[in-house]
């Protein structure tokens, strides 16, 4: 789990909590904001870094505003839709006809995209063998997270032959411009990922044309403002987006599927129902997927648009801490 989802180690968790607690929350309590943007503007004045903690304060402020003005996060996020795309995302597997086992139990599911995540001897002969299984029409997509160099390029443009909707974040997390040299040489669209932390890397993507698509994490982002920027940017200059997820529980997901319901999330976002990953959710009614693979936004139940299970949440915590106003 620590490979496919890095941000969610102890001690990143435990450095978000500090930076929170420290530096965030004196910023803004005891203050009032009249619009929940101006919470970004005040997080990220004079400091740097720290996007996930940023992104636990001001989402979070959206959706108390939500409950407050009695609408839904979706509504007030701006979301225009009633229900979204589903993806999920499939690990790297032993060998490649278990990894096409498992991508043809997901097309069977229902799921609108499925994303496999590939390194250097685990790509081309397993994306192959997924084709071949589910064949021309499935809507596939790899994920590197990272994996591939320069000196891969001629490795990564064999990927071209398997109709992909796209290639996810192939080389270093924080390039915008060797990846410019490689969509030059594919046809298939790179989707920057880790390398999009801000609407301004959104642009300079867009000017170098190192992508074609962007995976909008808002926690990677530091939150819903930035989140709606990198948005309204991509569907200026006519770039999809879709909204990626690392590991959340139910209440995450609630915000996740607020952003997606955005006009210009219009590819299959890694939203896959409460009991893909939790054998009980800590939110009611759990997150589910019909079987066309899509998920229905809660638009007509102010705030989060499910209730969180606050006694299982008290069972579940092994540590707390409440910070003074």
């Amino acid at each position: 789990m620590a490979g496919e989802y890095p941000n969610y180690s102890p001690e990143t968790i435990d450095t978000a909590w500090m930076a929170i607690r420290e530096w965030m929350a004196p910023r803004i309590l005891g203050l009032e904001f009249g619009d929940p943007k101006l919470v970004h503007e005040e997080l990220t004045r004079d400091f740097r870094g720290h996007n996930m903690a940023k992104a636990a304060v001001e989402m979070g402020s959206w959706a108390l505003a939500a409950t407050k003005e009695d609408q839904s996060l979706a509504n007030l996020l701006g979301g225009t839709r009633k229900s979204i795309a589903t993806g999920i995302s499939i690990g790297i597997q032993p060998d490649p006809s278990t990894l096409a086992a498992k991508a043809r139990e997901a097309l069977e599911s229902g799921y609108r995209k499925i994303k496999l995540k590939v390194k250097p001897g685990s790509d081309i002969e397993y994306v192959a063998a997924v084709r071949e299984a589910l064949g021309p029409k499935a809507p596939l997509m790899v994920d590197a997270n990272n994996a591939y160099t320069m000196d891969d390029f001629d490795r990564l443009a064999q990927l071209d032959a398997f109709d992909l909707i796209m290639i996810e974040q192939p080389l270093a997390w924080d390039d915008v411009v060797q990846h410019a040299k490689l969509q030059k040489q594919l046809k298939t669209p790179i989707c920057l990922d880790e390398s999009i932390t801000c609407v301004e890397r959104a642009r300079d993507m867009i000017q170098l044309g190192s992508g074609r698509i962007i995976n909008i994490k808002p926690g990677r982002v530091g939150g819903f403002a930035q989140s709606i920027a990198i948005h309204d940017l991509c569907a200026q200059y006519g770039v999809p987006t879709w909204c990626g997820g690392m590991l959340e529980s139910g209440i995450g997901r609630s915000y996740n599927v607020a952003l997606a319901s955005l006009p210009n999330f219009t590819l299959p976002g890694d939203v896959s129902p409460s009991a893909r990953y939790w054998e009980r959710d800590v939110v009611t009614p759990e997150w589910t997927m019909d079987s066309s693979g899509m998920v229905s936004v809660p638009r007509d139940k102010p705030g989060l648009g499910v209730d969180v299970d606050v006694d299982r949440i008290d069972n579940l915590t092994v540590r707390s801490e409440t910070i003074p106003s």
